[in-house]
């Protein structure tokens, strides 16, 4: 998969980066390529070999249509966890964290928020869900092309909608 100076990537668990530089470094005996991505979230550039964009899980965004399919995703009535050990599920969820699937995201987001809903969340948790929450609105945002403060109720509300009932 090429990509172009100037477009917009996904880095997985850090969220929406721009392609800044495409540049070839000498490393011991061999030229390599690397892409220079700056991260929208904290302003740093990381550098990723070519040959590893793929592998490491650089992808495009979501295009208009995945946009809506995810955000009707989040509105589909959640089933309530299992209760399950609480270390268990997180570490389910980091795996679908570092993963970059935005849909394995939105998921982790969903159930933390409900889980949060009926009793207070772990620390660790808490900082989760609000990292699921940045990735899902910060690419929705840049992808559908509105802002973050736009897109972030909208998130909450479908998330909202997803909740049985009470009792």
């Amino acid at each position: 998969m090429d990509f172009k100076i100037g477009q917009h990537v996904i880095y997985p668990n850090h969220g929406v980066a721009t392609i800044e530089q495409i540049e070839s470094r000498q490393i011991q005996e061999s030229m390599q390529e690397f892409y220079l991505l700056r991260l929208h979230a904290n302003n740093t550039v990381v550098m990723v070999p070519v040959q590893n964009a793929v592998t490491i899980g650089i992808r495009r965004l979501l295009q208009q249509r995945e946009c809506r399919e995810l955000m009707s995703l989040l509105e589909v009535l959640i089933e309530p966890p299992s209760a399950r050990d609480w270390k268990d599920r997180f570490r389910g969820f980091t795996t679908a964290m570092r993963s970059g699937d935005l849909f394995a995201i939105a998921e982790v987001l969903k159930i933390l928020t409900y889980l949060n809903s009926v009793k207070p969340l772990s620390f660790r948790e808490k900082q989760m869900m609000e990292r699921a929450r940045y990735l899902v609105v910060s690419e929705i945002a840049v992808a559908s092309k509105k802002s973050e403060t736009n897109i972030g109720p909208q998130v909450d509300r479908a998330i909202a909608a997803a909740f049985p009932p009470a009792h």
